[in-house]
């Protein structure tokens, strides 16, 4: 057993979980960090070993199915394994069974689908609710990390102990009914009606009989409502060289003593071998590790453990707002101006453990007085995805590494830089394509030669007072565009779809699209396309710009999209049937549900696929759709 620093975080789980309704992260990094925090609401309910004399409380969710307990359950970690079994005649096959599973890894443990195993310690305990004698066992399924490292197994209504109650032949006893005119096979995991469990219980709800058998055992002193975190406090010790001293003097006289404000940092020695052998490499550097006492000035020795590089990551940001001061990690009034940091950005492999530490750092910091007015460090997170190759993450190892040198050779950076950013949604994983880089470069060409053309061959007018149908249909593109790519890039990084609208545009640029647009509108749009792509491919776009007007794109403002322009009095309504797209009709944009249902019913090449055949339902997508599912 080592002796090992922990900062405890368990005091702040109900934080951590309230300030999560304060921040805008994505919903699935906070579901993780609400499972890994695990709040639970039960009760602990003690079952006592009589023959030892111990009382086992264990930690249940379910206390309405007490009555169907038909053993006990012990981890491998559990302390009182050895001191369980001794005298058993199962000492032998306990200690060769714990020392096995204890070499595996804890999330395959964990697997529901995994086979169950484990080994009777030779002892029972009684259950509290009825005095039933349950045998125990030790298995691997049980984790040390959740509630008190033991369990009431309820076969009939849990999946895991049912599937080791098959293993072993332990009885099945169903405490909660299912419908008595299609019952449920076991186990039953839903609500139902108690039976098979006290008389003043059987009939009740379930979800009513959990109070009411909370209360009695309380009332009974045999167990309380009980709060349960999955969430254990964090443990910063490592014995390694690398990381920063764990600030404190060991002194016989005095004990644990800080090492004092003014001895801070306390740097690491220089040491010859870095590695543990058995303890931290630096008890090896005596000469560091003997000191003074601050307090009594005997001879002590420092702590050897460094901290966890968690702890590091966990408040850098906070340095960053103030990273020249010289006399403090940071000034107050810095952190007034700067904090929270406004956009995170970073791989979801981080949601549970930095982030989670960051935000515990914060709240900690503050209650100590050292960080004023902030509880949470990051008021928006952004998780990016990881692009893959072959369907499998780039190593050097698989071979499937794509090197950016010879793409950048070829197609230049421009290209490289687009497709990267258009191959999918940036927060999802996507699958690299030689071909799709290969279509980017042709897009990029396409608009440079359609700018160049432009700017040779159409005269350099305004955009007139007087629209025809097509100016106004292409600034209509153009407008609609800077909205979309606007919008796309600030609120969402959904940078792939603000690409796909400038190849929206610039396909309505082309002579073959354009139909009778006067120069200055194409001319527009053209340069809306330019200047929108200039974050994604600046140097065509640079260049292309500078074709068409003669400045320099990165001195001008960003566009603004006119609103007159995103209104329109009608839109595409597409018809579908059963899902297949079968005619577009031009809709009022203020059509009701049922004029556009009216329209897409009389629309031509609808009624061929209706007629006679019987609705089953109509979707209408306000602005975009209509569906007629048909049989």
């Amino acid at each position: 057993q080592l002796e090992q620093w922990f900062f405890r975080i368990t005091d702040y789980a109900d934080r951590l979980l309230e300030g999560l309704d304060t921040i805008h992260w994505p919903e699935h990094v906070k579901t993780m960090q609400r499972h890994w925090i695990g709040r639970s609401e039960g009760a602990e309910v003690t079952f006592r070993c009589e023959s030892l004399g111990i009382d086992y409380p264990v930690f249940t969710t379910r206390p309405d199915t007490l009555f169907g307990a038909t053993f006990f359950v012990m981890a491998p970690e559990h302390p009182d394994i050895e001191r369980l079994a001794a005298g058993t005649g199962q000492e032998e096959a306990v200690r060769n069974y714990v020392n096995r599973v204890l070499t595996s890894d804890e999330e395959d443990r964990g697997d529901a689908d995994r086979p169950k195993t484990g080994v009777p310690l030779g002892r029972t305990v009684a259950n509290p609710v009825n005095g039933e004698q349950l045998p125990m066992y030790v298995a691997d399924y049980v984790l040390m990390e959740y509630g008190t490292g033991a369990i009431m197994a309820v076969p009939a209504h849990d999946e895991r102990d049912f599937a080791f109650a098959r293993a072993y032949d332990l009885p099945v006893r169903e405490v909660i009914g299912s419908d008595p005119v299609d019952p449920a096979e076991l186990p039953y995991t839903g609500d139902g009606p108690l039976v098979n469990s006290a008389p003043q219980f059987d009939g009740m709800g379930n979800r009513e009989a959990l109070e009411a058998i909370v209360a009695w055992l309380d009332r009974e002193g045999r167990g309380h409502h009980s709060i349960n975190y999955r969430l254990r406090d964090w443990l910063i010790s490592r014995q390694r060289y690398w990381g920063c001293p764990i600030p404190i003097i060991h002194c016989e006289a005095c004990g644990l003593v800080p090492v004092p404000e003014a001895d801070l940092p306390v740097v690491l020695p220089d040491v010859e071998d870095y590695k543990p052998k058995g303890r931290s490499p630096l008890a090896a550097a005596e000469d560091w590790v003997r000191v003074a006492c601050p307090s009594c000035g005997r001879q002590a020795r420092r702590e050897t453990d460094t901290m966890d590089t968690f702890v590091d990551s966990s408040w850098y940001f906070l340095r960053y707002c103030d990273a020249l001061d010289d006399d403090a990690a940071w000034d107050p009034d810095a952190l007034r101006r700067w904090m929270p940091v406004d956009q995170y950005i970073g791989g979801v492999e981080h949601a549970i453990l930095h982030l989670l530490y960051a935000r515990f750092f914060c709240k900690a910091l503050s209650d100590l007085g050292h960080l004023p007015d902030v509880q949470e460090p990051f008021a928006r997170l952004f998780t990016q995805g990881m692009i893959t190759k072959d369907g499998a993450k780039m190593s050097k190892s698989r071979g499937n590494v794509v090197d950016p040198g010879p793409l950048v050779a070829r197609f230049g950076a421009d290209t490289a830089r687009a497709y990267i950013l258009f191959i999918g949604p940036p927060d999802q994983d996507a699958e690299w394509s030689d071909t799709g880089v290969e279509g980017m470069h042709r897009f990029l060409g396409r608009l440079w030669r359609t700018c160049a053309e432009a700017a040779d061959e159409l005269p350099d007018h305004p955009v007139p007072d007087e629209l025809g149908r097509d100016d106004e249909r292409l600034l209509r593109k153009a407008h609609w565009a800077i909205d979309k790519v606007t919008t796309d890039m600030s609120e969402r990084f959904a940078f792939n779809t603000a690409i796909a609208a400038v190849m929206e545009l610039l396909n309505e640029c082309t002579p073959a699209k354009r139909g009778d647009a006067v120069p200055g509108a194409v001319r527009f749009a053209l340069g809306s396309a330019a200047s929108l792509l200039f974050p994604f491919a600046p140097h065509t776009a640079t260049d292309a710009y500078h074709r068409l007007t003669g400045r320099r794109v990165w001195e001008q403002p960003w566009p603004d999209a006119d609103p007159a322009f995103l209104e329109r009095d009608t839109f595409e309504l597409v018809c579908q049937v059963n899902g297949k797209v079968r005619d577009r009709v031009q809709a009022p944009s203020n059509a009701s549900r049922e004029d556009l249902l009216e329209l897409a019913r009389a629309a031509p090449n609808m009624r061929a696929h209706l007629d006679g055949r019987e609705v089953a339902k109509e979707i209408v997508v306000p602005g975009k759709l209509v569906n007629v599912v048909v049989r």
